[in-house]
């Protein structure tokens, strides 16, 4: 038995491939990611700070998701979240992190860039 020496044909270039431009998001557009652990009453107060904060200065130019760490604990790798409730502003970048029950709603504010940081008086 002997080998055959098989020579390929050369392929046909490929038509240039435009790529689909990207939607536009609103640069005031707020996605946010609110990790808890189960039903707890921080966990609760959490969520109903942050809708009434949202809802006061958003407006409806926000999303929120919300991530039980007891249903799904893998999902708190990709954003590093060590403290629990957490919030992950997503969008618009850069990625911030607030903790706690968001109950200090100057804090949140300051955090989500929503409100500039006090000058302190000379």
């Amino acid at each position: 038995m002997t080998a055959r020496l098989v020579r390929k044909q050369p392929r046909p270039p490929r038509p240039a491939v435009k790529a689909k431009p990207l939607p536009v998001r609103d640069a005031d557009f707020y996605q946010l990611r609110l990790y808890v652990a189960g039903q707890t009453a921080r966990s609760a107060s959490a969520l109903h700070n942050l809708e009434e904060i949202c809802e006061k200065h958003l407006r409806g130019k926000y999303r929120i998701e919300v991530v039980d760490l007891l249903v799904n604990p893998q999902l708190a790798r990709g954003d590093q979240i060590f403290a629990v409730p957490t919030l992950v502003r997503q969008l618009p970048p850069p990625v911030k992190k607030i903790i706690g029950d968001l109950s200090n709603i100057e804090r949140v504010l300051v955090g989500l860039n929503l409100r500039p940081l006090p000058v302190p008086a000379p």
